[in-house]
C-alpha cells in the first residue's frame, strides 16, 4: 500500500502515470458539498488537493 501524507505548504510530486488533470468548483449539496467528475472516472481512485484562492 502507498503512504499518502498530507504537507501543508509543500510539494505534491506524482511518479506515476497522469491520466488526466482537471479544475472543478465544489458545490454545496444538502449539508456538505460535491465536486462533479467526468463519468468515465467511476470507481477509479482519485485524489483531491485543495488550494488557497
Amino acid at each position: 500500500m502507498r503512504e499518502i501524507k498530507a504537507v501543508a505548504g509543500g510539494k505534491v510530486t506524482i511518479k506515476d502515470t497522469v491520466e488526466e488533470i482537471y479544475e472543478k468548483r465544489i458545490t454545496p449539496y444538502g449539508n456538505g458539498a460535491k465536486i462533479d467528475a467526468p463519468k468515465r472516472y467511476m470507481r477509479k481512485r482519485v485524489f483531491v488537493i485543495v488550494l488557497k484562492d
